[in-house]
């Protein structure tokens, strides 16, 4: 049982990571096309040719949405912690 479930999680692997990864270089393609069309570089930030720029660029995006759900997170915390206190202050209304 457990080996069968191993076995489709390795199939469905093969297909979604080399899908991703060719989304991603149609990407930079894209960018490049773009940048032609619009008379400049295009993006060649990281590495030679840019080539590598797809994978900073889902780093980045994995990053920052990590940042966004952990600030989200203690602000809203904060939020709940003060709003407990405001009655014992006086404030009987938010």
């Amino acid at each position: 049982m457990i080996f069968i479930l191993l076995i489709n999680i390795i199939k469905i692997l093969l297909i979604v990571i080399p899908l991703l990864i060719s989304v991603a270089y149609f990407t930079l393609a894209e960018r490049k096309i773009m940048g032609s069309i619009q008379r400049r570089k295009g993006p060649n930030v990281t590495g030679i040719f840019g080539l590598p720029q797809p994978h900073s660029d889902g780093l980045k995006l994995f990053v920052k949405e990590i940042v966004k759900k952990f600030l989200f997170a203690v602000f809203f915390l904060s939020l709940t912690i003060f709003s407990l206190f405001l009655p014992s202050l006086g404030f009987d209304t938010i």
